[in-house]
């Protein structure tokens, strides 16, 4: 009997974990990014900072946090709700986006091998007054859609904070699940 019960419980875990990266998506995740008008550059650790970008624990990729640092070194700085608006705040977040799919592309090769954005934890500098945080981080969250689709919806905390490294208008950390090799 026992025998009965555990073979297809293992059946079935063989099943869900066979999925291929070929079933994943009905495009080309690299394409689609390059559709968009988006050019990932190589990370860079900023100087002065013993972390990783990215570290991986079984499928499971953690992203740093990262900013809004353009390929120039030019950041975006300011409190939104003060120095910056919305507006702003959102593109600095889309920004963000874009530095996690070169930190993530040089961790995993291809990013069709994304399973699911799985988390996002976005900071928002900002006045304490300011509690429009979601709308700025959805720069963030809209761009990860616009690449991964459904895949790309995740869950997500978004907080204002005092101040932020380098005066960045925001800081975004990620958990991301990726085929496992």
């Amino acid at each position: 009997m026992k025998q009965l019960i555990y073979l297809p419980m293992f059946f079935l875990f063989i099943v869900f974990s066979a999925q291929s990266q070929d079933e994943l998506y009905d495009y080309d995740v690299e394409k689609r990014i390059e559709e968009l008008g988006i050019d990932l550059q190589p990370p860079k650790i900023p100087p002065g900072l013993s972390i990783e970008l990215a570290t991986q624990s079984g499928n499971l990729i953690y992203l740093s946090g990262n900013g809004p640092i353009a390929p120039d070194g030019e950041r975006t700085a300011g409190k939104v709700g003060k120095d910056l608006s919305i507006e702003e705040g959102y593109q600095a977040a889309r920004l963000t986006a874009i530095n996690h799919l070169a930190v993530l592309k040089a961790k995993i090769g291809d990013l069709n091998k994304v399973v699911k954005i799985v988390k996002v934890l976005g900071l928002v500098n900002a006045p304490s007054d300011f509690t429009d945080h979601p709308k700025v981080i959805n720069g963030y969250s809209d761009l990860m859609i616009e690449v991964f689709g459904e895949r790309g919806r995740h869950a997500r905390s978004a907080m204002g904070m005092g101040s932020l490294p380098w005066n960045l208008a925001c800081e975004v950390e990620t958990i991301v699940e990726v085929i496992k090799d």
